[in-house]
């Protein structure tokens, strides 16, 4: 997805779905295919950054003399900041489809970008060549790589149904990885600067724990922080007050499983457990439903049970998490 023609693939894609009521059972494939994908849960930590994109589109569209507001997506390791920020992405694209129609054709609404290791000013701006396609020369500087991307940029610049005239959608994933105490991280973070004031756009980023990161130190990082609104992507928690929104996510996933023999609300009473073995962490509990599904699938049974989950072995994040339980061996006498 960080090439315009696989960003485009992604967002155009059909969204994974349950089977509707009523409808033919599906093939073994098809279903062992649906698990892989699975659905994507509307939960805050997406709805959220949607919200915050649109009002910081409007107030950056109007906002001609200083720079335009940008926001961050932040959050630990397996929270759904990718998801989130990709969301937005789509719906930012398909907002723009429609209401385009034809003329859409050539026009680039959403850029995704990913921060590499140890990123300097210019392989940064290469990744925003190679995301547009630009050709670029291993003899071009890096001032001749920007304007060429600020210029394909401002060319492309498109209207989204958000708002009534011509602005685009930036998103810069891994930003934690910009370090501005570095010369390096020093001259990336001043080129991004230099975008967001070159080009018409809103720059939204995701990185992990940047509070806690080097990124908002140093007066470049003081600039991008009295720019950047800050959205948290945390855990979510066994109780907030009345509501179990951890228990709310698993009867998501749990009601869009396609198992024959799955008994319903099972996983549901397993919320306690489950919340244990991932911490809270949406992006470890997807991983451990659907590979639960895809046992369940090549075994036969056709049923997710604690056993089940048991056995599957999790990102080593949330397995360093977990510790089960264990009855505590009598003393001897």
């Amino acid at each position: 997805m960080t090439v315009w023609e696989g960003f485009v693939r992604f967002a155009t894609a059909p969204v994974t779905a349950p089977p509707a009521p009523g409808a033919p059972p599906r093939s073994l494939a098809e279903r062992l295919a649906y698990h892989s994908r699975f659905i994507t849960v509307r939960t805050p930590a997406i709805d959220m950054p949607a919200k915050q994109v649109r009002t910081l589109m409007v107030l950056g569209h109007h906002q001609q003399v200083t720079a335009r507001p940008s926001l961050i997506v932040t959050g630990p390791a397996g929270a759904g900041k990718t998801t989130a920020l990709l969301q937005v992405g789509r719906a930012c694209h398909l907002a723009h489809t429609r209401r385009q129609g034809q003329a859409a054709a050539g026009q680039v609404p959403v850029a995704y970008v990913l921060v590499p290791p140890a990123a300097s000013a210019k392989t940064l701006a290469l990744e925003f060549a190679r995301y547009l396609g630009i050709p670029v020369a291993g003899r071009m500087s890096q001032a001749q790589i920007v304007n060429s991307v600020c210029h394909t940029y401002q060319a492309a610049g498109v209207t989204l149904v958000m708002i009534d005239e011509g602005v685009t959608l930036v998103m810069i994933d891994e930003i934690h990885r910009l370090n501005p105490r570095t010369t390096t991280g020093a001259q990336s973070a001043d080129l991004l600067k230099d975008l967001t004031e070159r080009i018409g756009a809103t720059f939204v980023y995701a990185g992990i724990d940047v509070t806690a990161t080097p990124l908002f130190t140093g007066v470049r990082g003081e600039q991008l922080a009295a720019r950047a609104s800050l959205v948290d992507c945390d855990p979510f928690p066994a109780r907030d007050g009345t509501h179990e929104p951890f228990k709310d996510l698993v009867r998501a996933l749990e009601n869009a499983l396609d198992l024959r023999h799955h008994r319903p609300g099972s996983l549901v009473r397993l919320a306690p457990y489950l919340h244990a073995r991932t911490a809270g962490r949406i992006g470890s509990l997807a991983r451990l439903v659907k590979q639960a599904a895809l046992a369940a699938l090549a075994d036969g049974t056709e049923r997710i049970t604690k056993t089940t989950l048991d056995a599957v072995r999790l990102d080593h994040l949330a397995e360093q998490h977990y510790r089960p339980r264990t009855r505590a061996k009598p003393s001897p006498r």
